[in-house]
């Protein structure tokens, strides 16, 4: 694997995680924990900032010194006073010189404008200072601890950053598995599947902080990248960029995403809104706009109204309108309405998504909008991941990938059934996908070939007519168990069936409360 996709060795994710704490010590006690994001991140955007500006005038060499004079010089410029050498030998009126450094970089660079400058180190409350000089001081001298340059850390260390603070001090917020922060082998593997190529348009419509786009960004700069003569890659002026959009409803993981985009120096457009009510990007005639490739890992199971589909004029849900209590096929709908006729997506969901509602008897939502995507013959592959990858759950998820237009003519009525749920190594507090995990899952789809045996993966192609015969059940467990023996059901396909049982369980119990309260009981 290139190694623009190597984990970073200065600063993995034990140690940020400690690193973090011990920033946040610093200020607890005058800050609400809820609150240690909205101090934290905005430093930890400027010392990136900083960082990255720093090893672009290392690029220029003897020309940087003219850089104060012609900022165009660089593709983004940080004034004197925000930079992280000056900024980390202050020791008075930090809050004045700290506001005043993210407010003149966003002056100096709008795209920043409303990212980095929205926080008052200076504020007060009850007229005293909320934070003092001297806790401040404490901050920058933490953070000056690591470089946050681009070879220094992840790409998507932003939303790793917000992905902890969050669930370190607000956990209690509601939010849900999956919401802000897709793990790094997951986004590097739908980007593999994805395959971006020259020029096209790629989306994701519940983008968080914008590591999915990104993945595929460096993927596209795997393929095309040429080195530029300072060690980093860059796209020839010959090979058409990418384009990139991205729609996230929070405006704090919003900012991220800019801040992200920004830093790669990505064609992108992130707008700030609900994508399920108010889509971002439209034709001039008010239609959806479409993307040749759409990416994402919205929040499982989310409880939209069906107001959202029953009043929705977009022509998005002509496949059947999900049930009140999981949103999931909502929005594979949405994206599927925004592909080209050509395009692809690849989607991360929880197990049950391909699984809820066939074996029962009558009409199931679910089970019924499934079948309308397997006779369409849209269905491509479908990939289900190791347990306790995620951050906020330690449930298995599904990456389901879906064509719009024609598969290739080797693969009509056809359906890749991929089981990867053996397939991780175990981490301190997660699992993951070593390199050779992601390359061996992406060479079974991309070569589009079966595994009957050998550990740890297992793949079956079949039918659309099989699948039907299977009442559209598409849990590759299924069909391609880790475990030949048909006497004794694996470990780990009982466990799928589990957790696909407990949430058809619960959706019954829903239903059920549903009945009773019309009822008055």
């Amino acid at each position: 694997m290139n190694d623009l996709f190597k984990s970073p060795e200065k600063l993995d994710i034990s140690a940020l995680e400690n690193w973090l704490w011990d920033i946040a010590c610093v200020i607890r006690g005058p800050v609400d924990a809820p609150k240690f994001k909205d101090y934290i991140l905005p430093l930890i955007f400027l010392k990136r900032l900083s960082d990255v500006f720093d090893d672009e005038l290392q690029e220029l060499g003897d020309i940087a010194k003219f850089v104060d004079q012609d900022p165009d010089l660089v593709r983004f410029y940080i004034p004197k006073e925000a930079r992280w050498d000056y900024l980390s030998q202050l020791t008075t009126n930090l809050g004045e010189a700290l506001t005043d450094a993210v407010r003149s970089v966003a002056r100096r660079n709008p795209d920043l404008q409303g990212v980095i400058d929205n926080v008052d180190f200076n504020a007060t409350a009850q007229g005293q200072r909320i934070l003092s000089d001297s806790q401040l001081r404490g901050v920058l001298s933490k953070l000056s601890r690591y470089r946050l340059g681009l070879k220094d850390v992840e790409p998507d260390i932003l939303g790793r950053a917000y992905e902890y603070l969050l669930r370190k001090f607000a956990e209690g917020s509601g939010q849900s598995a999956g919401e802000f922060y897709t793990p790094r082998e997951v986004a590097i593997l739908m980007s593999y599947i994805l395959d971006p190529e020259p020029g096209e348009t790629i989306y994701d419509p519940a983008c968080g902080s914008g590591g999915l786009l990104i993945k595929c960004y460096l993927r596209f700069l795997e393929k095309y990248g040429q080195p530029n003569g300072t060690g980093r890659l860059k796209i020839p002026p010959s090979i058409d960029p990418l384009h990139f959009y991205g729609q996230e409803i929070l405006s704090s993981t919003f900012a991220i995403a800019r801040m992200n985009v920004f830093i790669h120096d990505m064609e992108a457009e992130i707008a700030l809104g609900d994508t399920m009510a108010r889509p971002a990007f439209l034709n001039p005639d008010g239609t959806l706009r479409r993307f040749d490739k759409v990416i994402a890992n919205p929040m499982w199971n989310q409880d939209f109204p069906l107001t959202t589909y029953e009043h929705d004029t977009y022509g998005r849900f002509s496949f059947g309108i999900p049930p009140a209590s999981s949103a999931d096929w909502g929005w594979i709908q949405h994206m599927f309405a925004s592909l080209k006729d050509s395009g692809k997506m690849a989607v991360v969901l929880d197990t049950g998504a391909v699984s809820r509602g066939s074996g029962n008897q009558g009409s199931d939502r679910e089970r019924d909008i499934r079948k309308a995507f397997v006779e369409r013959d849209a269905v491509e592959a479908v990939l289900l991941l190791p347990r306790n990858l995620f951050y906020n759950t330690q449930e298995s998820g599904i990456i389901l990938v879906i064509r719009r237009g024609p598969k290739p003519l080797e693969r009509k009525g056809q359906i890749l059934l991929i089981n990867a749920f053996q397939a991780f190594l175990k981490g301190r507090s997660n699992n993951y996908l070593s390199d050779e995990h992601i390359a061996a899952i992406a060479d079974v789809y991309l070569n589009w070939r079966e595994i009957a045996e050998g550990a740890p993966l297992r793949s079956k192609i079949i039918t659309n007519e099989e699948a039907a015969r299977n009442d559209y059940n598409l849990s590759p467990s299924r069909y391609a168990p880790l475990d030949n023996k048909e006497e004794v059901l694996p470990l780990e396909e009982a466990m799928v069936l589990l957790e696909e049982a407990e949430e058809e369980r619960a959706e019954a119990d829903r239903s059920l409360q549903e009945i009773l309260k019309k009822l008055g009981l």
